[in-house]
């Protein structure tokens, strides 16, 4: 049978078969999400501390697993790690796609969180000291409540970016929208109905997402140029 060409009765056939993937590919994309934005912490506190040797070693690695391309990286979690000895532990599809991704991009959220609390006024930091708060509490009540909602819109655009990149987590057999494109493909002898649906079914869950992380940004970007402008005339008017 000749497959050599467009079928849309291929491309029907094909549409449920794949969309069977789509809860796995959402379940992947949000389970990295979180685990990026929790391990992005991990980055920021490390970089955080006052030693030169463990700050140039921590900027090493979040450089080196940003220039490294994360299907080589998921490919060393699902194939290299259960053979190296005496580790003793085999990794799930899955658990590799959410640790292997979420390490990824986790460096990127880091360095998000740390412009995030560059941005906070040194006032604020001095006012925590002169309070006497805890650490804990200076973090938690002061800094973090200033530093994160800045950072938003940046965290909703690697969002879709990750997306867009889970479906090579195919490559170790997570069961999402590409894997069971290809599947279909391999079955039926034609990938392109396959394939186009999972690009359509990318662009109609990226694009909007899009259209309202950017709502979203503007929304922020007012809402923190009137609270300068209350400063500054508060601060004029105080004069």
């Amino acid at each position: 049978m000749n497959t050599n060409y467009w079928s849309w009765d291929r491309l029907t056939e094909a549409f449920p078969f794949v969309l069977e993937g789509i809860g796995m590919t959402i379940a992947v994309t949000f389970a990295t999400f979180l685990f990026a934005l929790i391990f992005g912490f991990v980055w920021l506190f490390l970089r955080r501390i006052p030693n030169r040797s463990l700050n140039w070693f921590v900027t090493w690695i979040m450089e080196f697993i940003r220039s490294t391309p994360p299907l080589v990286q998921l490919f060393f979690l699902y194939f290299a790690w259960p053979v190296i000895p005496y580790v003793g532990v085999t990794l799930s599809a899955f658990t590799c796609a959410v640790v292997g991704l979420g390490i990824h991009f986790s460096t990127y959220i880091g360095e998000i969180y740390r412009s995030g609390i560059e941005s906070v006024e040194k006032g604020q930091w001095e006012a925590a000291t002169a309070l006497n708060f805890s650490i804990r509490d200076k973090w938690l009540k002061i800094i973090l409540p200033q530093a994160i909602p800045p950072t938003i819109p940046m965290l909703g655009n690697y969002f879709i970016i990750l997306f867009k990149e889970v479906p090579i987590t195919s490559t170790i057999g997570v069961q999402g929208i590409l894997y069971m494109a290809n599947t279909f493909g391999a079955r039926n002898w034609a990938y392109i109905e396959a394939l186009t649906i999972v690009g359509l079914i990318l662009l109609a869950l990226s694009y909007p997402s899009a259209l309202c992380i950017r709502k979203l940004e503007v929304k922020m970007n007012t809402r923190f140029n009137n609270n300068a402008n209350k400063k500054t005339n508060k601060g004029v008017t105080s004069q």
